[in-house]
């Protein structure tokens, strides 16, 4: 959510937003995300912003937040103008839901958190607290007002940041895939929360979501970019129906045109490379989020771990990563996968993880660490002790068959949230593990490049390594010919 800097907690109207030639250049890059997109929306239309990955969707997103930066951040031409005026200048009229809600946490405490931009205001301490319980229910964040933001989900930190949105009650509401970590449950409670916010308190929405399904029932309108420019603009039926075929071509999600799928496994599952026994997991000591856990990871299969959001599935993904002890039972690497180092991955050293046991986290920035794309895939070929020509093979396999090619030389940190995502599955691939774990692998990307990824895993999976996946993404378990393990919903989201 965005800072606001108005004064008044007084109704506020819903925003007209106007887009002439305005185009924008990260700092760091030669190529322009948005380069001339010009549009109207006029006050109280509902608006779904669709595209392809990297096509600036984003960046246009930020702009009319006015949260971009200045000289030093980029490079602006054309105007981008909200009520008239520049967007940058009356940041207090819109409210802002990221990708990543990881950064949009502010405070320690939930409640906290949520009254923030309600503060910034200038909203009565009173009505600040009526509306942080009511944004709260509307979202079905159900849980108390002191508990930590450090112990939520990324779930549930999604809809922590709908809520701090929704209770500024701002007169342009933009969302950026605010449903992306979420459960089914979880979305459809958004979509309906973010309807009657709307009917309640009327404001202009932009809504960014891949899966075009989910904002139909809301939306007016339906602008798609492409190239840096607008390419299609309507009434959703219209822009759907007349070009659906052609933006299902530029990877755009187009209900009834699926991706391309790969074939099923042609073998059944191998040896057992990992097995857990009366497991629980948690983030902190004594704090277990599921137990009495079973289950184990085959070589040469799929296991796509499912569940409601808080019920534990990134706990136990980084558990079977080898990143977080068990805090009861057991989790045990057989011999075909330790090889002689041990059976517990927790006590291995980084160098024997590498090639064993890869993680993509759920959110990418967490394990981004150079400056350019092609640096990020180098560092476990590096750690490996790989002779060059064999790092530049596998560095040069992956930038192409992930479409990162024309990004190589880009800071990972200016990337779209769907080509971070990639980036982080290239660089966990480039040491070519036995087993590979994914946290919501598939989030944030087009038609396109969804299907290309679901197909990289089936052919890791069919040569004979391990695929674990953390999804709420129900066409990734069919798509892999998964075996489903569905955590419980935990009593106590943590």
């Amino acid at each position: 959510m965005t800072p606001a800097a108005s004064s008044s907690a007084r109704a506020v109207r819903p925003a007209s937003v106007e887009a002439r030639g305005w185009g924008w250049r990260h700092a760091s890059r030669h190529a322009w995300a948005v380069t001339n997109a010009s549009f109207r929306i006029e006050p109280g239309e509902r608006v779904l912003l669709l595209g392809a990955s990297g096509s600036g969707k984003s960046t246009l997103l930020h702009g009319l937040a006015g949260v971009l930066g200045g000289g030093e951040e980029g490079e602006q031409v054309g105007e981008l103008l909200v009520d008239g005026e520049p967007a940058a200048a009356g940041r207090g009229r819109s409210g802002l839901v990221l990708q990543d809600p990881d950064s949009q946490v502010i405070l320690a405490r939930v409640g906290d958190d949520v009254a923030f931009g309600c503060e910034n205001i200038g909203v009565p301490r009173d009505e600040i607290w009526h509306r942080v319980d009511a944004a709260l229910d509307a979202v079905g964040l159900d849980v108390p007002l002191d508990r930590a933001t450090k112990a939520l989900s990324g779930g549930q930190k999604q809809r922590l940041a709908l809520a701090g949105a929704i209770a500024m009650r701002p007169g342009l509401l933009l969302l950026d895939e605010p449903t992306a970590n979420l459960d089914p449950d979880g979305v459809a409670g958004v979509r309906a929360a973010v309807r009657r916010t709307l009917d309640e308190h009327p404001a202009t929405l932009v809504v960014i979501e891949h899966r075009v399904e989910v904002w139909l029932p809301i939306v007016t309108r339906v602008i798609v970019l492409g190239d840096g420019v607008v390419i299609a603009d309507g009434r959703p039926d219209d822009v759907l129906g007349r070009e659906g075929a052609a933006l299902a071509q530029r990877g755009v999600w187009v209900p009834g045109i699926p991706p391309a799928l790969p074939p099923p496994p042609a073998h059944e599952p191998g040896e057992a490379l990992l097995a857990a026994r009366e497991l629980s997991v948690a983030r902190i000591a004594r704090h277990p989020v599921a137990g009495g856990l079973a289950l184990e990871v085959r070589a040469g299969s799929a296991l796509a771990i499912t569940g409601p959001n808080g019920a534990g599935k990134s706990t136990l993904g980084l558990t079977i990563a080898g990143l977080l002890p068990p805090e009861s039972g057991t989790l045990a690497a057989t011999d075909a996968l330790a090889d002689g180092i041990g059976d517990a991955p927790i006590r291995w050293p980084s160098r024997a993880l590498l090639t064993r046991i890869g993680t993509v986290f759920q959110d990418p920035e967490h394990q981004l660490l150079t400056t350019t794309v092609r640096d990020e895939l180098e560092v476990g070929p590096r750690a490996l002790g790989l002779d060059p020509d064999e790092t530049a093979r596998r560095v040069e396999d992956l930038l192409v068959r992930l479409r990162l090619e024309p990004l190589a030389r880009a800071n990972p940190y200016t990337l779209s949230g769907g080509e971070k995502r990639r980036l982080t599955v290239a660089a966990a691939l480039a040491t070519r593990p036995r087993v590979l774990v994914l946290d919501e692998p598939t989030f944030g990307q087009d038609a396109r490049t969804w299907a290309e990824l679901i197909a990289l895993l089936a052919g890791l999976r069919d040569a004979g390594s391990s695929i674990v996946t953390i999804t709420h993404d129900a066409e990734v378990v069919c798509a892999l010919g998964a075996e489903e393990f569905r955590m419980p919903r935990a009593e106590a989201s943590a």
